[in-house]
């Protein structure tokens, strides 16, 4: 909780503080530091100023400020405690002891650019099953995890790739806000190894924002095989922060990486901008590490009467070995303790200014010192960055300042600036505090830095290149990687599919043979069974179709194929950026439309969105497998590859008609990394691999088994009387049943028995069966049945409930050994005898599967990011009228040569 959160008369201890410069520097000052007991004493008439006693005497601040300071009260004791709120007043001594738990958790922000081993690091750290891809993009949302380490527990989050802190793309601003308004006690920036002027532009953005912070050197390995080397340390110290060298994806250096966190985080208060007495914390160090060992606890330390004269002036500091360490290393006690190569934190953890300039730094001083001028605005930010980003013509510092009193002065200040750069360095301040930013980058790259002379890796990334970019032959490789992709998945797959539906088989048979008969017994076979067990078989295609989609993505080439692509998406209306999110929807259409906050243009943002629906997700596969392997068992893998270019051809399609309709503005121009070509990790692949499998059988025990038995339900409901089982089904009654189905005349007699007639009359007379007569007449023109019609109703919810809503309606003699249900649609008859499916059927609800209605995540997604829910129900329309008429073609034209 906050200070400004106590409530009159009550107590709490500190834990931190929080705030910029001069606030902190004097809150501390006052004593507010951590470990310290404050007590709300009473309001202003207004509620604001609060008087605070804290060390015997009062002060005054406002609830601004106490916001700042972060405190344990009663409530979090009583909590951590289990005690009852009935209970006895609590100690201070039970405030400390929550308060030094809560001292010792740590909240680290992750930051870098896309692709440098971000998300491979949180995952290995917090243990996570976060997807990595090997392109721009991945992480669009922050994700959270934690840890233990050495006494401390961190809460790590994940935030998106971002190139910079400007208020350009969405990454950006999220980045930025979080880093404003969670105030993370740590970040640690991921820089690649590799890529280093690039990547510290972002570092020297935060060293603008005065944030704590550690530089991850991932991928350091990489930066070794190339031959060049590069002294670290030597570049910690010119710029203010340690580095460390990672490799996260073999999680080497990750121990020494969140050492050096914690040594960041514990020196935090002690840095010299505070301008504390140098040489009275080092004596006072030198006694802390030699006696400490002599006291049991850290109360009866600080009672040392030798301790409390030397800590005259630092009074509070709870944890003063860990602050203190921070500054100087007990050589002769700490020796054995510390890597040769580790950061001295007092020589390294300072703050440094990026040097812009003479021009550009004498108009950020006089910026900052019209901002300054306003308290609440100096306590929440850090002055100088604001001053820096209200140069650079940043939109969301403009709206802040907007709001201060003193607004126009500053921007009456910001304008002479622009002036005099323009006039002095002949360019915008933009540019040239960008310019000014990667000079100071490239100098001290320039000391520290020594290139591998000849030795490069180029040519072995510039001949994959030109094969797989090639003008004329890059379309075709991309095209044969899907359908490999798409065949591989059938193909390898089709093995331990006919393994689980055997065993599927059999357990559905030893049920029935053990049980008796009775609803229970037909809910568990023809409901549980015969619907899960019909989704569950094809886990492993969707494995491996995932297998291949992870290995594309991490080894690079997926980024080439965005390369490749975007002349031709940009000619269709869509940004080159648009290929990444409509990959992403062969898996899933939910995280696809979420990555398009990595496109800047809200158009083709806009396109993008409304045509995901239209790429084949991993949820319609199952249909795909079931129906191209039953009755295209010799061209399954190139049935699945051509409904996959279909829904892409559609999807371009739509893209241009809706660019022509709706969205006619320009597009933003196409800029993406391309990173380096890289096996990928054998481990990375198989979390990516599980991650799905985990989300398949979560659905299939959650979602899939609730509508399996739902729909058992409706169908096997309400029951017939026992009357009308005891009379036989007349041909004539089927007739008139059906007669627009067998058209009246000239029925063939299939021989169906008088229990499987009773059986499919029973099931058109329930709840379902009178569901899906009602929609029949509007899908009939495409060869669907009933049961067809309400498999695609209950799909709406999620594509695999097709099939296993398909398992449940399309149910065997109860009497007959349990098949699969392959066999059974295989063998289904309509009354007059004639097969309800045929190749000709097939074809047509496989197309209606990849276009028909988003499920209903999809739509909730598609409101999210679009803020209305007029798109969403428009992505439904016009899905739905596409599909009806592009199935009606393909069933009419398939009769046509069945």
């Amino acid at each position: 909780m906050r200070l400004s959160e106590l409530k009159t008369g009550d107590k709490a201890v500190i834990v931190k503080v929080y705030g910029h410069g001069g606030f902190r520097r004097r809150i501390v000052e006052m004593g507010f530091v951590r470990g310290k007991v404050v007590e709300c004493v009473m309001n202003a008439p207004l509620n604001d100023p609060v008087d605070y006693r804290i060390m015997g005497y009062h002060i005054s601040l406002r609830r601004s400020e106490a916001a700042m300071i972060e405190v344990v009260g009663r409530d979090e004791v009583l909590q951590a405690s289990h005690q009852e709120k009935f209970r006895a007043t609590i100690e201070e001594d039970d405030l400390r002891m929550v308060a030094l738990k809560k001292r010792k958790h740590i909240r680290v922000a992750l930051v870098g650019n896309p692709n440098s081993g971000k998300t491979s690091l949180f995952n290995q750290a917090a243990g996570e099953s976060k997807h990595v891809g090997n392109y721009s993009g991945v992480t669009v949302s922050a994700s959270t995890g934690f840890m233990d380490f050495e006494g401390y527990s961190f809460s790590l989050v994940d935030l998106p790739g971002t190139y910079s802190l400007s208020a350009y793309t969405p990454e950006e601003v999220y980045v930025r806000k979080h880093l404003d308004q969670e105030l993370p006690d740590v970040v640690i920036n991921v820089v690649d190894a590799g890529n280093l002027e690039r990547n510290l532009f972002l570092t020297t953005q935060l060293i603008d924002m005065n944030v704590r912070m550690v530089v991850a050197l991932n991928m350091y390995d990489e930066l070794q095989r190339s031959g060049n080397k590069l002294d670290h340390m030597q570049l910690g110290r010119l710029l203010g922060v340690p580095f460390v060298p990672t490799v996260a994806s073999s999680n080497q250096g990750l121990d020494r990486l969140f050492r050096i966190a914690i040594k960041v985080y514990e020196g935090s208060d002690l840095f010299a901008r505070e301008g504390l007495d140098r040489e009275k914390l080092k004596e006072l160090h030198e006694y802390h590490h030699k006696h400490e060992l002599s006291h049991d606890t850290l109360e009866e330390l600080e009672e040392d009467e030798r301790y409390k004269i030397l800590g005259q002036g630092f009074r509070g500091r709870r944890h003063r070995h860990r602050h203190l360490h921070g500054w100087f290393h007990n050589r002769n006690q700490h020796r054995e303790h510390r890597h040769e190569h580790e950061y001295r934190i007092g020589e390294v953890v300072r703050h440094v200014h990026i040097y812009h300039g003479t021009v550009i730094e004498k108009s950020i001083e006089k910026i900052k010192a019209a901002l300054a001028l306003n308290e609440d605005l100096r306590n929440r930010y850090s002055i100088r960055f604001l001053s820096i980003k209200l140069l650079e013509g940043d939109a969301l510092i403009e709206e802040l300042v907007r709001k201060l009193p003193n607004a126009v002065d500053v921007f009456e200040l910001r304008a002479l600036s622009y002036k005099k750069i323009q006039q002095f360095l002949e360019e915008d301040a933009e540019s040239s505090i960008t310019n000014a930013k990667y000079a100071v980058i490239h100098g001290a790259l320039k000391e520290v830095m020594s290139p591998a002379g000849k030795k490069q890796q180029l040519p072995r990334t510039h001949g994959l290149d030109a094969i797989f970019t090639h003008r004329y032959w890059g379309y075709p490789i991309f095209l044969i990687f899907l359908f490999l992709m798409f065949q591989g998945t059938f193909a390898l797959g089709n093995y331990p599919m006919e393994w689980i539906e055997a065993g599927v088989g059999w357990l559905g048979t030893a049920i029935g043979e053990w049980m008796n008969p009775g609803p229970l017994k037909d809910l568990l076979i023809d409901g549980v069974i015969g619907g899960v067990g019909g989704v569950i078989v094809f886990l492993p295609n969707i494995l491996i179709l995932y297998f291949f989609i992870s290995f594309m993505e991490d080894s690079g080439y997926m980024a080439r194929a965005v390369f490749i692509m975007d002349k031709l998406m940009h000619k269709i209306g869509l940004h080159g950026r648009s290929f990444i999110p409509l990959i992403m929807g062969f898996g899933c259409s939910v995280p696809a439309i979420m990555a398009t906050r990595s496109i800047e243009n809200r158009n083709s943002r806009m396109i993008t969105i409304l045509v995901i629906p239209l790429m084949s997700c991993s949820a319609r596969l199952p249909v795909y497998l079931l129906f191209a392997g039953v009755f295209f068992p010799n061209y399954a893998g190139l049935l699945l590859f051509g409904l996959y270019i279909l829904g892409i051809v559609l999807a371009i399609i739509m893209a241009k008609l809706f660019k022509k309709a709706f969205f006619v503005k320009e597009d933003m121009p196409f800029a993406m990394e391309l990173p380096p070509y890289r096996l990928p990790g054998f481990k990375a692949t198989l979390i990516h691999m599980w991650e799905k499998a985990h989300q398949y059988l979560k659905k299939m025990g959650t979602v899939i088994l609730v509508a399996s038995i739902l729909i058992w339900f409706l169908g096997y409901f309400p029951r017939p009387k026992a009357t009308d089982t005891e009379q036989p089904i007349s041909r004539e009654q089927i007739q008139q049943d059906n007669g627009s189905e067998t058209g009246g005349e000239n029925i063939q007699w299939a021989g169906l028995s008088s229990q499987e007639l009773q059986r499919m009359e029973q099931q058109k007379k329930s709840y379902i069966g009178r569901i899906g007569l009602f929609m029949e007449p509007v899908l009939r023109p495409l060869g669907f049945d009933w049961k067809i019609s309400v498999s695609l109703l209950t799909g709406v919810a999620a594509k695999e409930i097709i099939i296993s809503t398909m398992g449940v309606l399309y149910a065997g003699n109860p009497d007959e050994e349990v098949t699969s249900l392959s066999e059974r649609l295989q063998s289904e008859k309509y009354a007059d005898g004639s097969l309800v499916f045929n190749a000709a059927v097939a074809l047509s609800l496989m197309v209606f599967v990849l276009i028909y209605f988003p499920c209903v995540a999809t739509l909730a997604a598609i409101r999210s990011e679009t803020g209305s829910w007029k798109w969403a129900l428009f992505a439904m329309s016009y899905t739905i009228l596409l599909a009806w008429c592009t199935a009606f073609v393909v069933y009419h034209l398939a009769l046509l040569f069945v």
